[in-house]
């Protein structure tokens, strides 16, 4: 299926794409540093699977932190809620993603949440596997299936960047191996989580997944069950608490839908039991937001009333 433009919609992303230039694209990876900070795409999937679009929907970006939701929803399956909860909190946080503070102050030592680095770190230590590449083929097979598109990959320039940049995810690493929350080989997961973080599609297939969210799990074209309603739900609730950064509660009260960025500039928004959207505008606000996507879902949540509050 493909995406239609839309008028309407295009008008909105021309307005605010000058807001970019108030922002910056990451630059603390390397080859993320590289993005036009002017780009801003949009497409919205409708549950009953159809999709719009507006501006170049179909340029590639890497997920970045928006697989912390995706993966998170593999390792439930795979461990459930009792264990992976175990390990991992379920609590918001002030603090940026990657701190470290929390780590240190928490009784017992373990992340507040599966949203910032080191619960997003520990959730992916979890994956079921017997060797490293079966670990990244289940996690790379289970994002291809909610796109359904078997030629999903990862960036592996970006991997390697973020590998050879990582020296502070390392830290969180073995903080969490000494107080118990992980165990295995550090250098092991670190190349699965840089791996993931690559993960490279374009609007329309962020928005799909989506909307595979919005319909509790169920695939709008098949409607087969890809994800158990109750792992949805959870992912969902954690994007409304704990998916724009340590700016989720400003979002929650301008924009009001679940919600998860990534530091590429995508964003992963769900409209419950109506769309997903998948937006790109990779200059990013100070809290690591893309500015002009953050605008662009504030305008399109007041002119369609998508506050689920």
């Amino acid at each position: 299926m493909m995406c239609k433009s839309n008028t309407d919609l295009q008008t909105i992303v021309d307005e605010v794409r000058s807001i970019s230039e108030a922002g910056k694209v990451a630059d603390y990876i390397p080859a993320l540093s590289k993005a036009d900070k002017n780009d801003l795409s949009i497409a919205i999937y409708d549950k009953n699977n159809t999709c719009v679009y507006a501006g170049e929907y179909t340029k590639k970006f890497t997920l970045q932190s928006i697989s912390k939701v995706l993966i998170l929803a593999l390792a439930l399956q795979d461990r459930g809620t009792d264990y992976v909860f175990g390990k991992v909190g379920m609590e918001p946080t002030g603090d940026p993603f990657n701190s470290i503070s929390k780590l240190e102050t928490s009784i017992p030592s373990k992340p507040l949440n599966p949203m910032i680095n080191a619960g997003a770190l520990a959730v992916t230590s979890m994956i079921v596997g017997k060797s490293e590449e079966e670990k990244w083929e289940r996690m790379l097979q289970f994002v291809r299936c909610l796109v359904k598109n078997d030629e999903i990959s990862y960036n592996v320039e970006v991997a390697k960047s973020e590998l050879e940049t990582a020296s502070l995810n390392r830290a969180l690493c073995y903080f969490m191996k000494q107080h118990q929350v992980i165990d295995g080989d550090i250098e092991e997961l670190m190349r699965l989580y840089t791996k993931q973080c690559a993960i490279e599609m374009n609007c329309f297939e962020l928005a799909r997944i989506g909307a595979v969210f919005a319909s509790n799990g169920l695939d709008p074209e098949t409607g087969e069950q890809l994800i158990p309603i109750h792992i949805a739900r959870i992912c969902k609730t954690f994007m409304v608490t704990c998916g724009m950064y340590n700016a989720s509660g400003e979002f929650a009260i301008k924009v009001g839908i679940p919600a998860k960025s990534g530091v590429s500039g995508g964003i992963l928004g769900i409209v419950p039991d109506k769309y997903g959207i998948g937006i790109f505008g990779p200059s990013l606000d100070e809290k690591g937001n893309s500015i002009a996507g953050i605008k662009l879902l504030e305008i399109l949540a007041n002119k369609y009333n998508f506050s689920i509050f």
